[in-house]
């Protein structure tokens, strides 16, 4: 359970990282359902990623699970991974429309 809780962080921060970047994006022309999925995998990939970096960068210790820290990791590298993937898809999608 405890190893499912950075995932599901992660997802949610990804999302919302997705919908932001696909509204202020307006090239991200598509509807809100391959929004949040983008940001979802996207926030899954980029907080595996990203999170135990800036975990690390913000004096965490990356052997505890669950502290500060690493909650902290998880949403900012969900936001950006999120945001990242969107962006990507948005603009692919758009080029395919064209």
């Amino acid at each position: 359970m405890e190893a499912l809780i950075p995932l599901i962080i992660q997802a949610i921060s990804g999302a919302v990282g997705g919908g932001v970047i696909g509204n202020v994006v307006k090239s991200a022309a598509m509807s809100m359902l391959p929004k949040l999925l983008a940001g979802v995998v996207g926030g899954v990939a980029g907080g595996s990623a990203i999170g135990p970096i800036i975990a690390g960068m913000i004096g965490g210790d990356m052997s505890s699970g669950m502290d500060m820290s690493s909650i902290v990791g998880d949403v900012v590298g969900g936001l950006v991974g999120g945001g990242v993937l969107t962006g990507i898809a948005g603009a692919v999608m758009g080029a395919m429309k064209k």
